[in-house]
């Protein structure tokens, strides 16, 4: 199992928010040196989304606010030996990420790189990557999934950014605005964010609406 894991950081250089991941080099082989997806083997008695979390949670610490399963990638030459691997894809607010060094590569073997900027991974790591920003970029726009890399509450100036960094282009600040008002899915409340800027009304999702549409499916833990 592997578990692909965005979260947004912002450049203290350039100011600029983009989607990221963490992965982890691999310590030996096949592919030894190389960056991957942090995984793990699926138990015997495990649910496949608990192996998931316990998996997320051995190798970066990681309790995600979304977690979803992504795909089944089973290509026949995608390992040395026949491998089909149950690929899981999570969201994660800044503000969740453990205080122990991870956003900083602090954590032995683990670092984070840009989603839309990776180097060559091992096995077919690249691909699945591809594969899960192309699902969040299209759940973005029928669902509030933006949400899982959102505080609680939220500027609608905050929530633009998330969706420009998810969709890789700059939006109109107004259309935007008219978009988001009128969709049914934000709460604006009475707290304001203060800074060297006009107060901004801080806003918070509608919990009556999913995060995302889980399908017709019960999901089984």
């Amino acid at each position: 199992m592997s578990t692909v894991i965005f979260t947004l950081r912002r450049d203290p250089v350039s100011d600029r928010a983009a989607i990221v991941l963490p992965l982890v080099r691999r310590t030996r082989d096949p592919h030894e040196g190389l960056w991957a997806l942090p995984g793990g083997w699926l138990g015997a008695s495990e649910s496949l989304d608990a192996a998931a979390s316990r998996t997320l949670a051995e190798t970066t610490g990681i309790a995600p606010s979304y977690l979803e399963q992504l795909y089944a990638f089973g290509a026949v030459d995608r390992s040395p030996s026949r491998v089909v691997s149950i690929v899981y894809w999570a969201l994660v607010r800044p503000d969740e990420i453990p205080d122990h060094g991870l956003m900083d590569g602090g954590v032995e073997n683990v670092t984070w790189f840009e989603a839309a900027q990776l180097p060559l991974l091992a096995f077919d790591h690249n691909e699945i990557v591809d594969y899960a920003l192309w699902r969040l970029r299209n759940k973005v726009g029928y669902s509030r999934i933006a949400h899982g890399l959102l505080a609680d509450e939220f500027t609608l100036a905050e929530l633009r950014e998330v969706y420009e960094s998810i969709l890789g282009r700059r939006l109109d600040p107004a259309n935007f605005r008219r978009q988001v008002e009128g969709s049914g899915n934000l709460i604006p409340t009475d707290r304001f964010r203060t800074g060297s800027h006009r107060p901004a009304r801080l806003y918070r999702y509608n919990q009556d609406v999913e995060l995302a549409d889980s399908g017709p499916l019960v999901v089984r833990h």
